[in-house]
C-alpha cells in the first residue's frame, strides 16, 4: 500500500468514496442531505492523502496542516478492516508538527474505538451541525 498526495484526477473517486462511506457509516444521519460536492467543501485548503493498493484507491485522509487537525479519514467500505485506516492515520500523524487533533462524532462509536486504539485520547465534548463530537488529541512524539 502506498500513501500519496491526492491529485485533481482523484477528485471524482474521492467524492464518491466520501458520499458512500458516510451513507454506510453514519446510520444516524439523514443521508438525503449528503451530496458528492460535500467532499469539496470538507477538504478545502487541506492536504489530502490517498491510500492506494495495487493501483486501486481505497481511502483518504485530509489534514488542516496549520492546526495539525485531522479533518477526514475515510476508507472504502469494501476495504475496511484491512489496515487502510491505520496506514492513513499513521501517515497523517507524521505530518503533525505538534499535538494532533480531530473531532469524532459521538455516535460514530466504531471510529472512536479506532482512534483510541491508535493512541488518541479524548479532551472534551462539543457540538456541531453534524451532532455532538469528541475532541481528541494525539501527542507529537
Amino acid at each position: 500500500m502506498i500513501i500519496r498526495p491526492a491529485t485533481e484526477s482523484d477528485r471524482p473517486f474521492l467524492r464518491t468514496l466520501f458520499l458512500r462511506a458516510r451513507k454506510l457509516s453514519w446510520s444516524w444521519a439523514n443521508e438525503e442531505h449528503f451530496q458528492l460536492e460535500d467532499y469539496d467543501s470538507a477538504t478545502l485548503d487541506e492536504q489530502v492523502w490517498v491510500a492506494e493498493t495495487d493501483g486501486h484507491r481505497v481511502g483518504f485522509a485530509s489534514v488542516w496542516e496549520t492546526d495539525n487537525f485531522l479533518h477526514n479519514l475515510f476508507v472504502d467500505p469494501d476495504w475496511q478492516g484491512q489496515g487502510v485506516g491505520a496506514a492513513l492515520l499513521k501517515h497523517a500523524q507524521t505530518t503533525f508538527t505538534g499535538t494532533g487533533a480531530l473531532k469524532c462524532l459521538v455516535q460514530n462509536e466504531k471510529a472512536l474505538r479506532f482512534y483510541q486504539q491508535h493512541g488518541w485520547h479524548t479532551e472534551s465534548r462539543g457540538q456541531s451541525p453534524d451532532g455532538d463530537y469528541w475532541l481528541m488529541h494525539y501527542p507529537r512524539r
